[in-house]
């Protein structure tokens, strides 16, 4: 590679920090017609003091953002919306989460360009020889935000599948005291809050969308796809079944709350036998090599001294 690539990627770095960081031609607006009119309100003096509080990182972003958004923008309305369900599954629900996600994909793949160059640099690679680490970290870089938030969304769905036995428990103890469903949710939410956050984060924002003037059945159902948790949606559909057909909610969340516990019983037993196999593996890789080194050794050192 050759030595002028470092100094010119470092000139257009710190042109882009420059750039992010001057203020855009609508605020410039605004700034000299409030000096031609000559106001001088509260509100000038709060934004004044607000100013300073303002990070560089957040100015950085809110620049650089809607220019790194498009090269990576869906091009259909059925991948972005797969993509706020999977943001939302994440539990990331803010309006610019999504923009943010896509502007963090080229802004990744951007510094894995960098890094993909500065190693071909420092190991002394001609061009031609660069170009594979190169299109390596830039691709890595651009892969990473998407099993980032796999990884999170995965997560996010075990501690809420681990919780919804015990809500549902908690769910019958509520019922059967008297409380309506909507009132056991609520409580059982706010019980749940510093045991299992996510689902009680999930239970009170279906709370509120009832409260809104949704119907019940139509928040379990975007409590469902929000979380995208098979065992809760199997929950959901209980629910809405034993309301249409009249039967008794908590004795159907008991029998819902049995079934989780033995098929979380059974999944622990199936990997507790999968482990006998998975040991089959090193066993044979690394245990059982030098087991025979120490069986055989001292036998096969006795016959090279004995010239056998």
């Amino acid at each position: 590679m050759p030595t002028i690539v470092i100094p010119i990627l470092a000139v257009v770095s710190v042109a882009l920090i420059v750039y992010a960081l001057m203020p855009g031609k609508d605020e410039e607006k605004d700034r000299v017609k409030r000096r031609m009119i000559g106001r001088k309100s509260t509100e000038d003096h709060v934004d004044l003091r607000r100013a300073p509080r303002q990070s560089m990182a957040s100015k950085m972003v809110q620049k650089v953002a809607p220019i790194a958004v498009r090269p990576v923008m869906p091009k259909d309305t059925a991948e972005m919306s797969k993509l706020r369900q999977k943001l939302c599954s994440a539990g990331f629900r803010r309006e610019n989460t999504t923009q943010t996600f896509l502007a963090s994909k080229t802004l990744v793949a951007i510094a894995g360009l960098f890094a993909g160059i500065l190693y071909a640099w420092m190991k002394g690679y001609s061009m031609s020889d660069g170009i594979g680490p190169v299109v390596c970290f830039t691709g890595l870089g651009f892969m990473a935000p998407n099993a980032w938030l796999s990884s999170v969304a995965k997560k996010r769905g075990e501690k809420i599948k681990h919780g919804l036995a015990d809500t549902l428990d908690l769910m019958v103890v509520a019922v059967e005291a008297g409380l309506g469903l909507d009132a056991a949710i609520q409580r059982v939410s706010d019980e749940l809050r510093n045991v299992h956050p996510e689902l009680s984060e999930e239970l009170q924002i279906a709370i509120l969308e009832t409260q809104m003037g949704i119907r019940r059945s139509e928040a379990l159902d975007n409590l469902a796809q929000r979380t995208m948790v098979d065992e809760l949606r199997a929950m959901v559909a209980m629910i809405n079944q034993a309301e249409r057909f009249g039967t008794s909610i908590a004795k159907a969340l008991r029998n819902q709350s049995e079934a989780l516990r033995t098929k979380r019983r059974q999944a622990a037993e199936e990997r507790a036998q999968q482990c006998a196999v998975k040991l089959m593996l090193p066993l044979i890789l690394f245990i059982f090599p030098a087991i025979f080194v120490v069986l055989a050794g001292p036998a096969a050192l006795s016959f090279m001294e004995s010239g056998i």
